[in-house]
């Protein structure tokens, strides 16, 4: 700790290791699901549909690893999209954010391309699978030093477990892969009976899956452990070699 940061690691220390309070937060974050929580909330006038904990962790890192590509897969209102460039506007230079979603609707478009921040973004309409899509974004990301990706579209572990072949290539060392919704793992069996995604079928068990034979991430501990509540455990993964 230095007098620049007053966060104190021993703390984060100490209550990472309480179970009890871990326990409470879990309950927590199961109950304020049931109302919709990350819908409360907006960027700079787009819905986000993230909890605010978690975009505190994006700028972070954001802020720290200084991307010049951010890739992201699910934009929904395009909330998430226009944090990404509002931080890399805040960054200075050329930062590109590129979105990426089989089905953005009209309504969402127009928003996203009237926003002040879209001056950053390209929007690709497609399956984040279609190697079309993929091939345009490799193409972007070649021109590009520092790259990030986020994933939060399809939530089933076989949609996720691609994404990360697919799109873990073009991150580099101290660069960030995250994968959201990894939470779905530690919700209640039956909480999403409308869903293709649940308990044993999620991101989280993608992730595992993958970094069990990719020795290029590990999941960022010191993240996980201040966090407390977050729709992204163990989905903070940092490149640590290239």
């Amino acid at each position: 700790m230095t007098s620049h940061d007053p966060k104190d690691p021993a703390t984060i220390a100490r209550m990472a290791a309480d179970r009890d309070l871990a326990e409470l937060a879990r309950r927590l974050l199961i109950r304020i699901c049931e109302y919709r929580y990350s819908y409360n909330f907006s960027w700079l006038g787009r819905p986000i549909i993230q909890y605010p904990q978690d975009m505190v962790a994006l700028q972070e890192i954001i802020w720290k690893s200084r991307p010049d590509l951010i890739v992201e897969t699910g934009i929904a209102h395009g909330g998430s999209l226009v944090f990404s460039a509002s931080m890399l506007e805040l960054l200075g230079g050329r930062g590109e954010v590129i979105g990426i979603d089989v089905d953005i609707r009209e309504h969402n478009r127009a928003e996203i391309e009237k926003h002040p921040m879209f001056k950053r973004i390209t929007l690709i309409q497609g399956s984040s699978l279609d190697e079309q899509v993929v091939e345009r974004v490799r193409n972007i990301a070649a021109h590009k030093e520092r790259i990030m990706v986020v994933l939060d579209s399809n939530h089933t572990h076989t949609h996720v477990f691609q994404e990360l072949q697919l799109y873990a290539p073009l991150v580099g060392k101290d660069s960030y892969l995250i994968v959201f919704d990894t939470v779905v793992e530690d919700m209640p069996a039956d909480f999403y009976p409308d869903r293709p995604w649940g308990k044993g079928d999620n991101p989280m068990t993608a992730v595992r899956a993958f970094l069990a034979q990719n020795d290029r991430f590990e999941v960022d501990t010191e993240m996980e452990r201040k966090l407390l509540i977050t729709a992204a455990p163990s989905g903070y993964l940092r490149c640590v070699r290239d």
